[in-house]
């Protein structure tokens, strides 16, 4: 089996990323790509804050999953290390998970959800006064649930828009308290 690098764009945000910087960065998540080869491409961000230089990594592998991680230190080339370091261990992770992972079946009762209906009252909706500062984007990917939920487990954040690959409608899947997981399937009454 031949080995293709994964394609990596390195980026500064409050910071001019020398070429030194951005090959150093390149070859840590090439060589990641030897022990994982199913990384598609990948995104490296350096950041300054004061005396905080800050590594963040985001890894696009196929099967839909994507890992993040994000470190922070007083010396750039430490941040990109550590940050390298717990990709990789997030990459070893999710390895393990997927070659453990049942093969789907008809009927998911395996997967601990909690479907929840969003269901608004009028009188409350016409009380709120705050107003939206921020907008993101998420590209809708086709998977099934648990799937979302083995990308959501492996990620940092609280919660996954995805498109259900069984009904084709728009899903968000999100972590609980209590480290279960609730889905909110929206659907027109």
């Amino acid at each position: 089996m031949t080995h293709t690098a994964p394609v990596v764009s390195v980026t500064g945000r409050h910071v001019s990323v020398t070429e030194a910087m951005k090959d150093y960065a390149r070859k840590k998540i090439e060589h990641i790509g030897i022990d994982f080869p199913r990384i598609l491409n990948a995104q490296v961000i350096l950041e300054v804050e004061k005396y905080r230089h800050i590594a963040e990594g985001i890894l696009h592998c196929n099967n839909h999953i994507t890992i993040e991680a994000k470190e922070a230190s007083e010396d750039m080339y430490a941040s990109i290390d550590q940050v390298v370091g717990k990709l990789m261990r997030q990459l070893r992770k999710a390895k393990t998970k997927i070659q453990r992972h049942n093969p789907r079946k008809t009927q998911m009762a395996e997967v601990p959800l909690h479907i929840i209906e969003a269901i608004g009252r009028e009188e409350e909706a016409q009380d709120i006064t705050h107003r939206v500062v921020r907008t993101e984007r998420f590209s809708l990917k086709p998977m099934f649930v648990d799937e979302a939920v083995l990308q959501l487990e492996l990620s940092p954040k609280t919660f996954l828009v995805f498109q259900n690959a069984e009904n084709e409608r728009v899903n968000v899947l999100y972590r609980r308290k209590n480290g279960d997981f609730g889905l909110i399937d929206p659907h027109m009454t």
